[in-house]
């Protein structure tokens, strides 16, 4: 027997999901994370899901995990101390950046740019060139570099950055510093621009390759030593890191270029939620995860997350392909105030976090936040009904706690807490804008699929506001990214910059390069031992206007573009254009970057299923508790979730309890439960 293994680690929990390969039976555990080092959260949580199971941790053969120590690194701040090699001429190329400033006309004013990842007093350059046609036009001077490589030795780097100009079209000279940087420096680990981001544009490259090295000591230590302790339990079991894109690398991959890793977290959930919702027969998809102090959203289409060239941690923006999703400081957690000048009501983004968290909890919190405000409307449990079974949840302490928004707004405790829920959900609907009508997707033609301890909450509300239906609330929602991390494919990608107009250009030329990348990308994946038969390529161009600054992403099929050439490109290049821009020009398109991803096959996974049962769901409920809904107190069923039974329909308003989330079903809404236990809401009518 073997079993597949996924694990997810969150700021205040570790999620798993133990899959057995045979059969497709899945078991769950939830433990609590630990931030001073989360392989003890990870170990923890593996010896009690194998409890669980009944099973010996050794016969688990693949274990697949979601890491945020890469972008936690960035975001604090904590990563190595970075060299650069740069060509002589180009030693301010991260001073110089891009000129933008985030925030309104005034932004400049306030904004307080971040020091670069690798600064200029350890930046060396060397005396070499490479033409854009990948001409040496001036040969690299090694002795000099190897005089300013002993130099920059002794100031104590912990990893080095390569990144040349036009490496892209030819990296032999980044080798070559590469060769001698290790003679010098030989326990540094190096990163060279040619491997990490082979594709044009000296600064993205530049920032990317130094991202790179920055997190890599931290996230090359956490993999191996979680290797070493996995083995030590488990034995001959496989490694492998959820990517930012959705797929899987390998413990080693994962370790050589942890830069496509920033998004691994809520990549996890997009994941999951795929796989959810492909079982229930619904392709697309807009995605709520909402945990304490942020929310995640990302759209769906054919059962595809949207990719996108880039990824963004912080104020830190690196040409790496993650999942296209948009955050929110709209969370349980976040904090609701009335400012003294303008007397209006706002909420977040300042969160109340784990501690003390919201007031309603006990731990010492005292300000008003969005947990609380469930509480008072009665959407969240209090009294003799605990939170996740063993949380008691005191409704007097979160009354005492809007009552300081509720007084200067001259309003009632539960119509300030009304209006707290009214604005949170408010500034989540506009994260689903963006993903999706300002992208030229129309939301009623997707379901809304909400997880995270506080997303079913509010997705009901969501769903009215986007018109998108059915909402669904998944069985375990608070567990679902380690159902992504499960249920991922192993995948890797390679790239190359190729600036033709089509003109300039023939299919034989293209579609040669391709395959050329396709046997690049797929040898990852054999070195993983994924037989070729259970190989998957698809194929993607970056695409403009000739003389157009802005490129767009097109898939397609290879044996497609051998048939019926280039133009299997520039149609849906046209389209995708009308459909973010409302039109297409009649100028010649140019191909810039070509770009292959190798996939290994689906993980053989059942989805969940639940004893069938009729309409009435009146054996799941356990109270008939009043909330507060629609401007007035009104009668609501409180059902106990693991009691429910496909078939049942549950007429809002409703609360529906499990041991991880709570889900709120308004009046004149309907949630009914299908066979693999998912609750579709949608309205009654």
């Amino acid at each position: 027997m073997s079993y597949r293994l996924g694990v997810d680690v969150g700021g205040t929990f570790t999620d798993l999901l133990l899959i057995n390969e045979k059969n497709g039976d899945i078991h769950t555990a939830k433990v609590p994370s630990t931030p001073h080092d989360s392989s003890v959260g990870v170990l923890n949580g593996i010896q009690r899901v194998c409890q669980n199971a009944g099973i010996d941790p050794k016969e688990i053969t693949q274990f697949m995990h979601g890491t945020t120590v890469a972008t936690n690194t960035v975001l604090t701040g904590s990563g190595a101390k970075v060299g650069l090699v740069t060509t002589k001429g180009y030693r301010q190329v991260l001073q110089i950046a891009r000129s933008f400033v985030p925030g309104g006309l005034g932004g400049w004013v306030i904004y307080n740019k971040s020091l670069p990842m690798a600064p200029l007093a350890l930046t060396i350059e060397a005396d070499e060139r490479i033409g854009a046609d990948g001409s040496v036009v001036s040969k690299l001077d090694e002795r000099a570099l190897k005089r300013d490589l002993k130099a920059l030795k002794k100031k104590g780097i912990e990893a080095l950055t390569i990144s040349l100009i036009n490496s892209f079209a030819n990296p032999a000279h980044e080798k070559e510093v590469a060769k001698v940087a290790r003679e010098v420096m030989p326990e540094v680990p190096i990163s060279l621009s040619s491997e990490i981001v082979p594709e044009m544009q000296e600064y993205e490259r530049t920032i990317t390759t130094v991202a790179n090295s920055y997190v890599r000591p931290k996230v090359e230590t956490y993999v191996n030593n979680l290797k070493r302790e996995t083995r030590k339990l488990m034995s001959d079991v496989q490694l492998h890191i959820l990517r930012s894109d959705g797929g899987l690398a390998s413990a080693k991959a994962a370790a050589a270029y942890p830069v496509n890793l920033l998004m691994s977290g809520p990549a996890g959930g997009v994941a999951g939620a795929i796989w959810v919702a492909d079982q229930a027969g619904f392709p697309n998809l807009l995605t709520l995860d909402m945990g304490g102090t942020s929310t995640d959203v990302a759209l769906v289409e054919n059962g595809k997350a949207q990719l996108r060239r880039e990824t963004t941690v912080g104020d830190v923006t690196v040409r790496a392909s993650s999942i296209d999703v948009r955050t929110v400081g709209a969370g349980g957690g976040s904090i609701a105030h009335v400012p003294e000048l303008t007397k209006a009501l706002r909420v977040g983004p300042e969160s109340a976090g784990a501690a003390p968290g919201p007031a309603a909890y006990n731990r010492g919190g005292e300000l008003p936040t969005v947990t609380d405000a469930n509480v008072v409307l009665g959407y969240l449990p209090s009294g003799e009904v605990r939170l996740g079974g063993d949380m008691e949840i005191r409704k007097d302490l979160a009354e005492q706690a809007i009552k300081r928004v509720a007084e200067p707004l001259g309003l009632s405790i539960k119509e300030a807490a009304a209006g707290i829920i009214d604005i949170v959900n408010e500034n989540m609907y506009g994260a689903l804008r963006l993903v999706s009508v300002e992208k030229g997707y129309d939301p009623r033609d997707f379901a809304l699929i909400a997880f995270g301890g506080a997303g079913p909450l509010h997705a009901n509300a969501l769903g009215k506001l986007m018109n998108s239906w059915p909402v669904i609330i998944p069985p375990g929602p608070g567990v679902l990214c380690a159902y992504g991390d499960a249920t991922t494919r192993v995948r890797d990608e390679a790239s190359r910059t190729f600036i033709r107009s089509f003109s300039q250009t023939n299919v034989g030329e293209v579609a040669k390069i391709f395959e050329k990348l396709a046997a690049s990308a797929s040898k990852a994946l054999d070195q993983e031992g994924i037989p070729k038969k259970d190989q998957t390529t698809s194929f993607e161009v970056d695409i403009r206007y000739h003389g157009q600054g802005l490129q767009l992403t097109v898939s397609f099929e290879l044996e497609d573009l051998k048939k019926r050439g280039l133009d299997v490109i520039g149609e849906q290049f046209d389209e995708m254009h009308r459909q973010l821009f409302t039109f297409a020009l009649p100028q010649e398109k140019e191909l810039v970057n070509l770009r292959a991803v190798a996939q290994g096959k689906p993980t053989n996974v059942r989805a969940l299923s639940v004893p069938k049962g009729g309409k009435d769901p009146s054996q799941a409920a356990i109270a008939h508790p009043t909330i507060f809904v629609e401007g007035k107190d009104q009668k609501a069923t409180l059902y106990d979730r693991s009691k429910l039974m496909s078939g049942n329909e549950i007429q809002g308003p409703a609360v529906v309890l499990e041991m991880d989330s709570t889900t709120l079903i308004l009046p004149g809404h309907i949630g009914k439960v299908d066979d693999c236990g998912n609750i579709l809401i949608t309205p009654a009518a």
